[in-house]
């Protein structure tokens, strides 16, 4: 018998993977480092250094700054480095005269320099054809922005962003589901004659993929073919069939402190995921307004401002339009892409 950790199970072989008995262990959100680091790793860092409280003061604030510009980690051992590094500089400036030595984030960056990490950013405006999507990584969760753009052509369809097969399959999922529904969708049904689409994830020469970009590519396909904005501030993970039906993703706890973390409002997620709200922390949840989706109308209604042929679904607060750039369509019959 052995014993073995790993930060992610797509890498070991099925026949191994099989015979194995699997703990699976989450990663820590930032509120749990940080209190593991106010409670253990100061004090421990303090003594191993020859300092106590009163000769070196690190804020709790200080500590978040530390984590979030400075680790990326599931765990706590790179948070322990840059604690440690904080209390030899701290000792040598008091062994230089310093009396007492309170941490800034002036004295931070002196200590540890320019920060190395910095937090995902969302657009603060409506914007077509680009969606915040979700994303679990072996150090927590991060939001990915999803990018389309429709383009006169010949109904080619372009992937880039070092997408894995998983995640191509899905986009091609998306553009199937919508060519199946344009007419509800106030889109010409042979679009695809003379339309090339081309979906693209920034920070290229990552690797990504997964199966709960389904919504996203949906989502960011149907703006950038409609011209209708998706609204700010919003994220959304699940994925989606060529029937419309959205499915349970996973990770999810790891996902909505990442939204949370880039300062998303509102976030989209499958129906059948609501029970696993029980092992999010509530004060996640207070930050977010959670809406459940089960099939790709609830989510189009609820992402984007509005749609060509009904009005925008009361999960969400409304987004007020600009005439000039989304012109009205009279139209009154509910698209119904469910089936």
């Amino acid at each position: 018998m052995f014993i073995t950790t790993a930060n992610s199970l797509y890498d070991i072989p099925e026949p191994l993977r099989d015979r194995m008995e699997i703990i699976e262990v989450p990663s820590y959100l930032a509120t749990e480092k940080a209190e593991i680091a106010m409670r253990h790793l100061i004090p421990k860092q303090l003594e191993k250094h020859g300092l106590n409280k009163s000769m070196l003061s690190i804020p709790a604030p200080i500590i978040a700054d530390v984590i979030s510009g400075y680790t990326r980690e599931a765990g706590v051992r790179q948070l322990e480095r840059c604690i440690a590094s904080i209390c030899r500089k701290a000792a040598c400036d008091l062994a230089s005269g310093a009396k007492r030595i309170r941490m800034t984030k002036a004295k931070l960056q002196e200590y540890l320099g320019v920060p190395k990490y910095l937090d995902d950013e969302i657009e603060k405006e409506p914007a077509v054809g680009l969606v915040n999507g979700l994303a679990w990584t072996s150090v927590g969760g991060s939001t990915m922005q999803i990018e389309a753009e429709a383009l006169p052509g010949s109904g080619q369809i372009q992937l880039t962003g070092k997408l894995g097969d998983v995640m191509q399959e899905s986009a091609k999922a998306a553009i199937t589901c919508i060519r199946a529904h344009a007419d509800k969708l106030g889109i010409p049904a042979d679009f695809m004659k003379n339309t090339d689409i081309h979906i693209h994830v920034p920070e290229g020469a990552v690797p990504k993929d997964g199966p709960s970009a389904g919504i996203s590519l949906l989502t960011a396909v149907t703006s950038a073919l409609t011209g209708i904005h998706v609204r700010a501030r919003l994220a959304m993970t699940g994925e989606i069939t060529l029937r419309g039906r959205v499915l349970p993703i996973g990770g999810l706890r790891e996902k909505l402190l990442a939204a949370v973390r880039a300062g998303v409002k509102d976030v989209l997620i499958p129906e059948a995921n609501r029970k696993d709200l029980e092992d999010v922390p509530k004060d996640i949840l207070s930050a977010l307004n959670i809406v459940y989706v089960k099939y790709a109308d609830e989510v189009l209604s609820n992402a984007l401002v509005r749609l060509p042929s009904v009005s925008v679904s009361p999960a969400l607060p409304a987004v007020k339009e600009n005439p000039v750039i989304l012109p009205k369509v009279g139209r009154s019959e509910p698209p119904t892409i469910s089936v």
